[in-house]
């Protein structure tokens, strides 16, 4: 059987749709499976094991330049690419009409299906029309977790919800190579929303406490705003923070991979810390919490959602993160 993922964006609803690919390896023997994404995100596709092909798709940067003659010369390389392999299924798990439209135009086996969401979930994205631009729609919990939604599609849309994977914690298929002991403590701070920052003066108390403790704090940036917010933290911090260069995806996975533990904004860098089954606390400045949160494991925790965390609910998880993942 051969499967096409569409999920195109973005990094952190990426990640958590991972799961799928050990849930359909583990119930359908002999599955193949590739993966449509926006490049930004196809490097960091490329290191889940279980897949035959990740297929780059820069949707979010022809949309700004959409008649010129290099935009429309990509485009149609990037539909020769797709069309190259005939699916038996095409599972959206976006639900916008965006990723339905990249489901609809890849090429069918004679008894090939696309499928989607047929309704929406609380806090979830979702363009009704795509229930009429692909072939098979997939009823949905109206209160459901991101992970579980992804996970509940596929095996519905496949026909495997019966084999009970979906009792199972989910398994990302993520591997990158940690040395026997693993140092810092990276604070992911970096966020492309504003109502997801947690506020300067709350990392600085949290990072002083770790380094009092007799931790390095590992700062990362990606951008020039995010490189201010690290140097102007690391001055305060002084000689045990330390400002990590710009990575590709590939080498934060590798570096994360070392940390001891994360502290992360609800954003890509926690929910991947989440999939290496680091000890991770993720700060909710939203009510999120429910849909985005780490679930099924003791190391992992979420504070704030209805409120903003302060640095004492932060550092209680952070402690009781490394008390559970240090239990045998």
């Amino acid at each position: 059987m051969k499967v096409l993922i569409v999920k195109l964006s973005s990094l952190g609803d990426v990640i958590q749709t991972l799961p799928v690919i050990e849930d359909m390896k583990a119930c359908l023997p002999g599955v193949t499976i590739d993966w449509v994404v926006e490049e930004a995100f196809a490097d960091l596709v490329k290191q889940a094991q279980g897949l035959t092909r990740v297929i780059p798709c820069a949707e979010r940067r022809w949309r700004k330049t959409p008649f010129k003659r290099e935009t429309r010369q990509e485009w149609a390389r990037f539909w020769q690419t797709l069309r190259e392999v005939s699916y038996d299924a095409v599972i959206d798990f976006q639900g916008l009409m965006k990723s339905a439209r990249v489901a609809r135009g890849a090429r069918l086996t004679s008894a090939g299906f696309t499928a989607t969401y047929a309704n929406k979930s609380d806090l979830c994205a979702y363009e009704w029309p795509v229930k009429w631009m692909l072939q098979k729609t997939v009823p949905m919990e109206k209160k459901i977790h991101a992970v579980a939604r992804y996970r509940a599609l596929a095996a519905r849309a496949l026909g495997y919800e019966a084999t009970g994977v979906l009792q199972d914690r989910p398994t990302y298929p993520l591997v990158a190579a940690a040395h026997a002991l693993r140092e810092g403590i990276m604070l992911a701070h970096g966020t492309t929303r504003l109502d997801n920052e947690w506020p300067f003066e709350s990392w600085l108390q949290l990072g002083q406490r770790l380094i009092q403790q007799g931790e390095v704090v590992l700062l990362p940036q990606a951008n020039d705003r995010e490189a201010d917010f690290v140097q102007r933290l690391a001055q305060a911090l002084g000689a045990h923070a330390h400002v990590l260069p710009r990575m590709t995806l590939p080498q934060v996975l590798s570096h994360m991979a070392n940390c001891r533990a994360v502290v992360s904004v609800d954003s890509g860098l926690g929910h991947l810390a989440v999939a290496l089954n680091l000890p991770v606390v993720q700060l909710f400045s939203q009510p999120r919490i429910e849909r985005a949160g780490p679930v099924g494991a003791a190391h992992q925790r979420a504070v704030g959602g209805d409120h903003v965390p302060s640095v004492e609910e932060a550092w209680d998880a952070y402690v009781a993160c490394l008390i559970a993942d240090h239990q045998p």
